[in-house]
């Protein structure tokens, strides 16, 4: 992996990401595709769309349909005919959420699977030992979640775990030539978040990534925590903030200086009729769209605005046809695409600020300010 800043403006970084199956510029927004697939829509639409790098789940994936399944069809690229880079989760954040059937010791987490109920375990050397087997670009450590609310005891007892489970990733991930990213936990502390940081510093990754946001933290604190930390991560290395978030999330987080972002909103939001535009969200179940004639977006250059209305569109929800959901996914992760292509775009022209300043006010609102 090798990774180049071609542009700055103020925080923000334009770079490009080189991986042995493509190019990824960044800032970046990667579709999630959780179970080996993005809900409703082909790999030839992600192409079509921009996408170029997609996320999958270690956990899911090693539940259903298994490893085994996976690597007889060559590994996960060649299972999900997808040829461009994918970015694999090391299943951390799947197990914190399974807080009721879980147990987690220094050797890592036994649970009660939620395919079917056999109790499975996951550590470090089984998290990447998978992630090898689906043939991953770019691996995550195995980490643990820091739970919101917790104590600052609770949030440096979980911080260190994962600093030795980082540690231990490392080791089994070996000579490998995959790109191998840190993941920074500490809670809403700064010193501990600093803390872990610099640990994973000490030992060094191909890529840093801030975990344990959006999980329950208010909007105030993840800017704090952004604010705080994002300036002292390595310069020459990718940053990611995983899990966030909103397109609000996403311009505040590259005027911090993050790099790349993934979300399941997009498409989540999308089978539930709330789509993404210039001006803000327009809940496409809402009885004014029955009649309406324009596009989502008269700006938006996606097949689905170019082709259907917002009255067809309500019609399909409303009838809970499947077309409705593939319309609603493929108008939102081109908006998603489309804004992190824009921000490169700005960031190149040296204008950020000015993009940053219209897109929050075209919303009317506005991100915490940190002291």
């Amino acid at each position: 992996m090798q990774f180049e800043i071609r542009h700055q403006d103020g925080l923000a970084r334009g770079g490009r990401l080189t991986l042995d199956r493509g190019v990824v510029e960044t800032p970046i927004f990667m579709p999630v595709g959780t179970a080996a697939t993005v809900k409703a829509v082909t790999a030839e639409e992600l192409c079509e769309l921009g996408a170029e790098i997609i996320l999958a789940n270690t956990f899911h994936l090693m539940l259903r349909p298994g490893t085994a399944v996976i690597h007889a069809h060559g590994g996960l690229h060649q299972f999900m005919h997808w040829e461009r880079p994918i970015l694999t989760d090391s299943g951390g954040f799947q197990v914190w959420s399974l807080a009721r059937s879980r147990q987690v010791n220094e050797q890592g987490v036994r649970f009660r699977s939620p395919v079917d109920g056999e109790l499975v375990f996951l550590g470090p050397e089984e998290s990447i030992g998978v992630q090898h087997a689906l043939g991953s670009d770019i691996v995550m450590v195995f980490d643990e979640c820091t739970t919101y609310p917790a104590s600052r005891q609770q949030a440096r007892a979980s911080m260190e775990l994962s600093l030795r489970w980082a540690s231990r990733s490392k080791c089994t991930h070996g000579t490998s030539t995959k790109a191998l990213f840190g993941i920074v936990q500490g809670g809403v502390y700064q010193d501990l978040r600093r803390e872990s940081l610099l640990g994973l510093a000490g030992l060094g990754f191909d890529g840093y990534a801030i975990g344990g946001l959006s999980v329950g933290e208010s909007k105030a604190e993840m800017a704090q925590v952004l604010t705080d930390l994002v300036p002292n991560m390595p310069v020459q290395r990718p940053r990611y903030l995983m899990g966030v978030g909103t397109p609000e999330d996403i311009v505040a987080g590259v005027m911090q200086g993050i790099d790349m972002f993934d979300c399941v909103l997009p498409t989540r939001n999308a089978r539930n009729g709330w789509l993404y535009t210039r001006d803000g969200i327009v809940k496409i179940r809402n009885s004014r769209f029955a009649s309406d004639t324009s596009p989502v977006d008269a700006g938006c250059h996606c097949y689905c605005c170019r082709h259907y209305s917002r009255a067809y569109l309500r019609h399909l929800q409303q009838s809970n046809e499947i077309l409705g959901a593939r319309l609603c996914t493929i108008h939102n992760l081109q908006y998603y695409l489309d804004l992190v292509r824009d921000l490169r775009q700005a960031i190149a022209a040296g204008r950020v600020a000015d993009f940053s300043a219209d897109f929050f006010s075209r919303r009317g609102v506005s991100w915490p300010t940190v002291a």
